[in-house]
């Protein structure tokens, strides 16, 4: 089991977890319930964790030529200026279910990086530690991804051995 902390106070962000050996898929018939504030059911279940290998969030940068673009159920929603960029943002981000880590906040203005339901996890961290830090980034927008993704620079996990 592992917790996760904030690497600026050492505060507990979230309760023992599992980890998973892989990141789940989301159904694209489950992705997207409908515009009344309902979201598809988080990609990572309650009590687990999941490491993504790939670059997710922000910061974008422009595109290759034949670069293969980020498609399926966990592919962000990106606003207009954004299009025909990919994602250069960590590598091995911890993917949490949001209700996990319940003392997070939202902060900062999302302006353009906001859906019609919630944040679409394209402008960077979103959510802080009660000390003030950005530790991680909510994607929570009706259309995409819903997500948590703990900033591997700004949080670390513990791993306790479970007793025997």
């Amino acid at each position: 089991m592992t917790v996760f902390l904030c690497a600026k106070c050492g505060a507990a962000l979230t309760p023992d977890l599992r980890r998973l050996p892989d990141v789940p898929d989301v159904s694209t018939h489950e992705k997207d319930r409908g515009g009344e504030g309902r979201l598809a059911p988080s990609t990572v279940p309650r009590g687990c964790y999941a490491v993504d290998p790939e670059p997710w969030g922000a910061p974008f940068e422009e595109a290759e030529a034949g670069a293969p673009e980020m498609r399926g159920s966990r592919a962000l929603l990106v606003p207009p200026d954004l299009t025909g960029t990919v994602s250069a943002g960590p590598r091995d981000s911890v993917i949490v279910h949001p209700e996990d880590v319940p003392t997070l906040r939202l902060s900062g203005s999302p302006g353009v990086h906001h859906g019609c339901c919630g944040p679409l996890g394209t402008g960077g961290r979103n959510m802080s530690c009660a000390c003030g830090a950005r530790v991680a980034t909510l994607a929570a927008d009706c259309m995409g991804p819903h997500e948590l993704h703990l900033d591997p620079l700004r949080t670390y996990g513990l791993t306790v051995d479970a007793p025997t």
